[in-house]
């Protein structure tokens, strides 16, 4: 609310006059009344409303409904049915849905509900058609009702369908989706108001843009309540961000480790804690528009976020006056305005606000102004009041509401999506073992981590896990093993913690007990208690060379690691760091008892146990070399220095044939050149990879835009067409296997340079692979 706002009804008050005789001259009066000087209270004259409005359930409804202008509300609905409708080509995953949706496969998913299943795959393309129709009906205001209806039944459907999908973004867009439904969002610049003129350019009630601002002040406010967590104020949740090259302009004049502790995680904590209320206030909000748009500009850039920066983006004019678009697009020449939103400010009236009544006595003649009075309060209004209340009431409670869902709870509380705690939270896996017994043999074995399934977030959450487990019962009698246990050993290390076990290794998942209100027996503590270590890993780390890696354990009393070392790592040891452990070297048969200190090198290519045999947890590091890589790089080193001597003319000696690539290499840098020997061809292909990250970064603007053009085109091409596909389908029903087969390979096309730099790996080669 603003102080405009408590405006917005007093410029319609000559309409609404007890006599309608009297219309045109209230009419001709209210010209003067402008130029009256300000009798606003200073309340009213920040927060847009009087203290007398709140002071009982009438005025609350009478402010709530109060009139305002119609233009910002309109074009947010544009803004966001547009970026709804690119979103779902995108990450809603219209591209690629017969990759998500595999019909007849034996495939695990993960719905809120275990009685949700997803259509058959060409039914899942026409439920998406209709999710996109429903978005561009709410961009162009066509049907907006019906539109509105479309996309949030499609898109909550598709939500709850996937829960390793669910991030905070995704569960805004279904909760704007839902408040435009209810709103009049298509009382300016729509369809629907050509078409029926009696709603086109009409007030709407003030709550239409209470329950949005205070939503994204929401999501602000409450992510930076989330971010004041130990972990996030210490530096340790997002600090591999300042390695990324963003942050270059601040690392001119400050250590990396100040940028990740001052800029990633103090402004990020002050923007999301202030953004909301500075957005707000007059005198604040440029200050907070410049901050805002440039922080979801970075993020964009930072994260594979989709369409959430430029939502964010969008909403922000939500918070200036309602009337910015008609002042905005007045500046527009003359000859573009037929296309452009209304400019002009005779507003028309609506059911759903209420206007006050001006009652003319023949006191007034005698200087005394005339009295006004609310319109009776129809159901309509007392029922927008009331929803807005509850809603805002419901927002602030459910992001803190975990004990009641405890089921859900790990580490982290309640399933994430919903309590705004965005990037508080980073994870690494180190070890993932899931171990199968037959009930009736009693055999053991081991299946592939994420077998029968295209997700790996079921790892950090029990609740996933269970439904994993159970669905792994049901597919594996088709392979011969009888009642199946499922055990799962998984090794977790959040915010740069120790690895340890999230779930307890001995209970049979599958028959293990869950419930959604219950907290999870099996779940492990979080060894919070070893927190302060993080400080010596740092210290530890900077001792190291370039080659030597490190990876630091936390195990509990009574359980074991059994691990198994790759010959690539000729130089592997455990140190124990607390508490004492018994290491088992398994093919030698030999037990090693190791305290507080001490070390013992294990060999590469075998397994062997680690036993915890302290009462408190233990505290041990694997070092190693990766002797292998080492090697490698090393054969790199001296083929990049002969290179550059070939290059320079000093190398005098005839080189090999199997070196001869790296003299073809340089005279044709473009094309993929022939080696036979296999670490000259690793070597050769890596340097082709570089020299494109290399033009890649150093292209310019225009280049950078045609890439991204092109990328978009051929994955929204690919998704239009695999959609007619689907439809043709289910219409006239499946073609002979060799037309699909065509048709599905004219969608898969993609732009030649695609075909050509398909190794994603080239990213983890320059340091940013985390990102």
């Amino acid at each position: 609310m603003e102080a405009r706002d408590a405006t917005a009804g007093e410029a319609v008050i000559s309409a609404h006059v007890s006599s309608t005789g009297e219309e045109q001259t209230a009419k001709k009066e209210a010209s003067p009344k402008k130029e009256k000087p300000n009798t606003q209270t200073k309340m009213e004259q920040i927060f847009g409303f009087k203290r007398e409005d709140l002071t009982s359930w009438q005025s609350v409804v009478i402010l709530l409904n109060r009139p305002t202008d119609p233009a910002s509300l309109g074009i947010f609905r544009c803004l966001f049915g547009l970026l709804m409708a690119i979103d779902i080509t995108q990450e809603r995953g219209l591209s690629h849905l017969d990759y998500k949706y595999l019909d007849g496969a034996p495939v695990c998913r993960f719905p809120l509900f275990n009685f949700l299943q997803p259509l058959p795959l060409d039914w899942m393309y026409l439920v998406y058609v209709v999710m996109f129709l429903g978005a561009l009906g709410i961009m162009l205001g066509c049907c907006y009702r019906l539109s509105c209806l479309m996309f949030i039944s499609t898109y909550w459907y598709i939500f709850f369908l996937d829960k390793t999908a669910w991030n905070n973004h995704s569960y805004l867009y279904g909760l704007i989706g839902f408040q435009l439904t209810l709103m009049d969002g298509n009382r300016y610049w729509s369809i629907d108001g050509l078409r029926r003129p009696s709603i086109r350019n009409a007030h709407v009630p003030l709550w239409n843009y209470t329950v949005l601002r205070v939503q994204i002040l929401i999501v602000y406010f409450i992510a930076g309540i989330k971010k004041l967590d130990a972990d996030w104020v210490e530096g340790y949740s997002m600090s591999y961000l300042a390695h990324h090259w963003l942050f270059d302009p601040f690392k001119v004049i400050l250590p990396v480790e100040f940028v990740s502790l001052v800029v990633v995680h103090g402004g990020g904590l002050v923007l999301d804690l202030t953004a909301g209320y500075l957005l707000f206030f007059d005198i604040t909000r440029p200050y907070a528009f410049f901050f805002v748009s440039y922080f979801h500009c970075m993020n964009s850039q930072l994260f594979s976020i989709g369409m959430f920066p430029y939502t964010m983006l969008a909403t922000s004019p939500l918070f200036c006056y309602p009337d910015w678009p008609r002042r905005f697009f007045s500046h527009f020449p003359e000859c573009l305005r037929v296309a452009l939103p209304i400019t002009k400010h005779n507003i028309e009236s609506s059911t759903s606000c209420v206007y006050p009544e001006v009652h003319t006595t023949s006191i007034e003649r005698q200087g005394v102004p005339p009295v006004t009075k609310p319109s009776k309060l129809r159901l309509r209004q007392k029922l927008g009041a009331i929803f807005t209340i509850l809603y805002i009431i419901e927002q602030f409670f459910l992001p803190y509401s975990h004990f009641i869902t405890q089921g859900y709870n790990n580490w982290t509380n309640g399933l994430y999506g919903y309590s705004w705690d965005m990037m508080v939270h980073s994870r690494s896996h180190q070890h993932v073992k899931i171990t199968y017994k037959d009930g009736k043999t009693g055999e053991i074995g081991y299946l592939n981590p994420g077998v029968f399934t295209q997700s790996r977030r079921w790892k950090d959450h029990g609740d996933m896990l269970k439904q994993y487990a159970t669905c792994l019962s049901q597919l594996l009698p088709r392979y011969n093993i009888s009642d199946p246990e499922i055990y799962f050993d998984i090794w977790v290390s959040i915010n740069e913690r120790f690895q340890q076990r999230i779930f307890d290794p001995r209970v049979d998942i599958v028959k293990a007990d869950w419930s959604p209100f219950r907290p999870n027996p099996w779940l492990m503590p979080l060894l919070v208690d070893l927190s302060p270590w993080r400080t010596k890993f740092q210290e530890i780390e900077g001792t190291l060379d370039n080659q030597t890696e490190i990876v630091f354990i936390a195990d509990f009393p009574g359980l074991h690691l059994e691990n198994f070392v790759s010959e690539d790592l000729g130089n592997t040891s455990i140190q124990v760091l607390q508490g004492k452990v018994n290491v088992e070297i398994v093919e030698e048969k030999k037990n090693y008892t190791l305290q507080l200190g001490e070390q013992i090198k294990v060999p590469a290519g075998a397994y062997h146990k680690v036993y915890t045999l302290s009462e408190t947890p233990s505290c041990y590091m694997y070092i190693y070399v990766n002797t292998t890589e080492a090697a490698l790089q090393e054969n790199f080193t001296k083929l990049f220095e002969l290179q550059e001597r070939i290059r320079n003319g000093t190398e005098t000696e005839p080189l090999p044939p199997e070196l001869q690539p790296l003299i073809a290499a340089d005279d044709d840098e473009g094309s993929e050149v022939n080696a036979t020997d296999p670490v000259v061809k690793l070597f050769l292909k890596r340097q082709r990879r570089m020299r494109e990250v290399k033009k890649r970064r150093e292209a310019g603007a225009l280049e950078r835009l045609e890439r991204f053009a092109v990328k978009k085109y051929y994955a929204i091409r690919r998704g239009f067409l695999m959609t007619v596909i689907a439809l043709r389908n289910l219409v006239v029903g499946l073609p002979p296997l060799e037309q699909l087969t065509r048709e599905v390979a004219f969608a898969n096309m993609k732009e030649p340079q695609a075909e050509t730099s398909q190794d994603e790996r080239l990213k983890d080669e320059l340091g940013h692979g985390e990102l």
